[in-house]
């Protein structure tokens, strides 16, 4: 089951796709992106992890200029000359490739230490226009209920000095740290940047170039077809949204200037955990049988399973059901779950036969017939 340990983990692990071979996203023919009204000079810290890539590609198509700031331990060889990179380290404070420079837009990706935003502060203050900052829904204070808000109250940080958290202090105590720093974060872009700042709270980022796997275990285990152990009864609901939905409209709010704090969660209509399955199944083909077992039984197993929340009696029962109504008000929109899911495989079979054999989130079949077995031994 989720817990903020797996959305951290988001960002850590989904930044090793970059690394990986290139491959054409994209079902079909992609919709021709007209230019925006205005071209933009935007600057995005981060750029070569997971949503950066279809910020940047997005970006492109629209008209803008896009500079990227980033270790430079990840080439981009999406963009030969196309994209300015810039090379720094925002962990030692070493932004001295920013300065004596200006943006329209400065967009935020890889943050979890408020002390990189003060810093970046410090320096692009006067010299961008609009900063938008990607979050998570993991700053809300109670995830147990659903219809959490962007008025919901936020985590409280417990600790002596956030600006003295690091990466190692926050990997070291994930599970209290992480929404809270989050949340720090997020005050110190609107002391830095004032009225001109855009806060985007993901949940599950989903789609091509997702290294965690938590959301591929599920379409790749229906294509294997068979009996699935499915967590719960069935009608929990669930929330992802597609990398390309979110880094898209990262760049449209950036054109319109927009403003505020919104819950980037999809998709625009109810999904349920068997209707998530079945919208797999519509791609992949092939039988399946669905057995639900019971949360309590995959306490007992010490087993979880990714993306699925139980919708009572746990502290994130609400991350399946987060209020996303400000954020489609605003323009964020969601491509079918089968384009989703179609581009994710054909993304996941183009890796390495090794990287395809051992996922990093879910269980082995071996496991899944494990339990499957004593499921059926105690339903008698």
């Amino acid at each position: 089951m989720t817990t903020r340990r797996d959305l951290f983990k988001l960002g850590a692990l989904a930044a090793a796709a970059a690394a990986l071979p290139s491959f054409a996203i994209a079902a079909g023919e992609a919709k021709p992106v007209g230019k925006a009204a205005r071209p933009l000079n935007i600057l995005i810290l981060g750029g070569t992890g997971f949503t950066g890539p279809f910020q940047v590609e997005y970006a492109l198509k629209r008209g803008h200029k896009v500079t990227l700031f980033n270790r430079g331990k990840r080439p981009s060889p999406e963009w030969p000359a196309a994209v300015e990179q810039l090379h720094g380290d925002r962990n030692t404070g070493d932004l001295a490739a920013l300065k004596g420079r200006t943006w329209d837009v400065c967009i935020d990706n890889p943050t979890s230490l408020p002390f990189w935003v003060r810093d970046a502060g410090q320096v692009l203050k006067g010299n961008v226009g609009h900063y938008l900052f990607i979050s998570t829904i993991s700053v809300y204070a109670d995830g147990s209920k659903p219809g959490i808000n962007e008025n919901s109250p936020l985590a409280q940080y417990k600790g002596k000095d956030a600006m003295a958290e690091t990466q190692q202090t926050l990997r070291a105590d994930i599970e209290n740290l992480y929404g809270p720093l989050k949340a720090l974060s997020e005050a110190e872009a609107h002391k830095q940047f004032g009225k001109n700042v855009t806060i985007v709270r993901p949940g599950y980022i989903v789609g091509p170039r997702d290294e965690t796997d938590r959301f591929t275990y599920w379409p790749h285990r229906v294509a294997q077809g068979g009996e699935i152990l499915v967590p719960g009864d069935g009608n929990d609901p669930i929330q992802i949204i597609d990398g390309r939905d979110l880094g898209e409209w990262m760049i449209r709010l950036a054109e319109a200037g927009t403003t505020g704090t919104f819950n980037a969660c999809g998709p625009d209509y109810p999904l349920s955990m068997d209707a998530m399955l079945y919208g797999c199944q519509a791609v992949t083909g092939g039988g399946m049988t669905l057995t639900h077992v019971s949360p309590a039984f995959l306490d007992e197993q010490q087993v979880g399973l990714p993306i699925w929340v139980p919708s009572k009696d746990n502290p994130y029962a609400g991350y399946g059901a987060v209020s996303n109504e400000r954020a489609i008000a605003a323009g964020l929109t969601f491509r079918p779950l089968a384009t989703t899911v179609q581009d994710l495989l054909a993304w996941f079979h183009s890796l390495p036969a090794e990287r395809q054999a051992k996922l990093g989130a879910g269980i082995t079949r071996e496991k899944e017939a494990e339990l499957l077995k004593a499921w059926h031994a105690r339903k008698g």
